[in-house]
């Protein structure tokens, strides 16, 4: 038996660098699709942010957002959701203090106030792009603490590489860190980088293992590509895990096979070398 699932990232992997869907992965995704091979959408983005992607997709998709934290359909179907207890996530704010600039608190919410910061900086050389395509969903609330009226699906951290590394290595430290998963995603190009304080057990890797065992099949059946920290879960379940060639260092040196860049089709080229080489 082939492959019968493919596991995708988003950003550094599906998208070229400038964030733009190429025709060669678009093409490549629906051919693979055509042939009956389940294509899974797993990114750190929020669902409503990663539907923009999904729309120049024209085949059914599986959608594991979050870091794993919710699986959607591509017309909107929630398959199941994990969410942050509110007393976790609000002990973590209060032990980051140094960082609070750079938090915010996403909810599982229809539409308006998904995305709560205490102050917006819009003009925000790092930020500015991401709070421009998301200005419906984004609200402000001083303290962030009082947005914590139930359970959120995550705290976000986005700054730069820097900071985003320190702050990791103050969560990893807190007592109640076995009360939460991190996922830190890094591009050093942009110095650029973010940390996500989710459910206790909750991957990208976690949840795709879940989402498999559901449909009766087992990593072997799987392709994962990815590029990037919070991808590695995700790579180590499949069982024909692929880095990209604009990977970052530390996946690179794991030994996995290797495509090329997002910004030369390596989507493309690992699913006509690999999928339907397996097909």
């Amino acid at each position: 038996m082939g492959i019968r699932l493919i596991a995708l990232d988003i950003d550094g992997t599906l998208l070229d660098g400038r964030s733009r869907l190429p025709d060669v992965n678009r093409q490549a995704v629906v051919d693979a699709a055509a042939r009956g091979i389940e294509i899974v959408l797993v990114t750190g983005r929020r669902y409503d942010f990663a539907m923009p992607v999904a729309r120049q997709i024209p085949c059914p998709l599986t959608m594991i957002v979050n870091n794993g934290a919710m699986v959607k359909t591509s017309d909107g179907v929630t398959r199941m959701v994990r969410q942050l207890p509110v007393g976790v996530a609000s002990r973590v704010l209060e032990a980051t203090p140094q960082f609070r600039d750079m938090a915010a608190v996403c909810f599982d919410r229809p539409r308006d106030n998904q995305l709560i910061f205490e102050r917006i900086d819009w003009d925000d050389p790092l930020r500015r792009g991401y709070f421009e395509r998301n200005k419906e969903f984004i609200a402000e609330i001083s303290p962030i603490l009082d947005c914590l009226t139930e359970d959120p699906i995550q705290v976000m951290f986005t700054g730069s590489v820097s900071r985003s590394r320190d702050l990791e290595a103050v969560l990893v430290q807190l007592h109640f860190a076995s009360e939460y998963s991190l996922a830190t995603t890094v591009y050093a190009s942009r110095d650029f980088g973010m940390v996500d304080v989710i459910p206790p057990g909750c991957s990208k890797g976690a949840t795709l293992a879940e989402w498999v065992r559901g449909r009766g099949w087992s990593r072997q059946d799987v392709m994962a590509i990815g590029d990037n920290l919070n991808d590695r879960e995700m790579l180590e379940y499949a069982g024909l895990p692929i880095v990209m060639g604009n990977s970052v260092p530390e996946l690179k040196s794991l030994g996995w096979r290797e495509t090329l860049t997002n910004d030369e089709g390596g989507v493309a080229a690992a699913i006509e070398t690999y999928a339907r080489a397996e097909a």
